[in-house]
């Protein structure tokens, strides 16, 4: 499992864990969408934007390893913000190669990209 050095272990002040310290024994988490409701909470949406903001500082638009990402943080973004970087995608892989959407998430959050930038 490939370790994201310099990559945020949760969102300050919070239990909202974006990487893992470990390799699972018995395999990775499968990556499964998760659907995001309109009425979820507010620390909810704010550790989405969090990750996504790190993700997108951390990788920019190139591919990257899942590596120790946290699969739970990943799937409220996998399949609309994060999509799939290879054909055939193992959703059970830490070696499985992901990438940001970047028109994706602009539409969904403007808010962390800079002023006056579009894809």
């Amino acid at each position: 499992m490939e370790k994201h050095r310099g990559f945020p272990s949760r969102l300050t002040g919070t239990d909202f864990q974006f990487t893992l310290r470990r390799e699972n024994k018995s395999g990775a988490t499968p990556l499964v969408q998760r659907e995001r409701y309109a009425d979820r909470r507010p620390p909810d949406r704010k550790a989405d934007e969090a990750f996504l903001t790190a993700l997108i500082e951390h990788f920019g638009d190139d591919p990257f390893v899942r590596g120790n990402l946290d699969a739970g943080r990943l799937g409220w973004l996998f399949g609309r913000e994060v999509l799939p970087a290879e054909d055939p995608f193992d959703p059970a892989s830490y070696d499985a190669l992901l990438r940001v959407d970047y028109k994706r998430a602009y539409t969904n959050f403007p808010h962390i990209f800079a002023e006056g930038w579009t894809p």
